[in-house]
């Protein structure tokens, strides 16, 4: 059951905190580390890594997300898992990225326009994202 959907706006504040304090440090240490910007072996790992384990381990939250009050959650009402986040941020990522980004611009409508604000990697992964703090 989905209650209290986060909106559009709040989604893409998150993504852009996410990026900013987590994703510019870990692009800046790949560098460090491999000498590259591009074909940076390090922050591709880290990356996948931060989208697929902090959620599991933190009740949903990024740290956009947690900064926005917002998380993601299951829409029965599970806890959120390595596996829930693979197919969304994985699997989710390849849809979008199969399509040339035509579902991801479709996803960002869904999330403005549908009452549960629920997005294609939401469907995917069975999750939505909630202003609802975890029980």
């Amino acid at each position: 059951m989905v209650r209290n959907p986060a909106g559009f706006w709040k989604r893409l504040a998150a993504g852009l905190l996410d990026g900013l304090i987590v994703g510019l440090p870990l692009v800046l240490i790949g560098y460090l580390i491999t000498g590259s910007w591009e074909e940076n072996w390090f922050t591709t790992a880290a990356n996948i890594v931060y989208g697929l384990v902090v959620p599991a381990v933190w009740s949903g939250y990024t740290v956009g997300k947690k900064l926005l009050g917002i998380r993601i959650a299951k829409v029965n009402g599970e806890k959120v898992g390595i596996g829930t986040m693979f197919l969304r941020s994985v699997v989710g990522g390849l849809v979008y990225g199969l399509t040339l980004g035509i579902a991801l611009i479709i996803s960002a409508i869904m999330v403005a326009a549908r009452e549960d604000k629920r997005s294609i990697h939401d469907f995917i992964a069975g999750t939505y994202v909630t202003t609802e703090k975890p029980a």
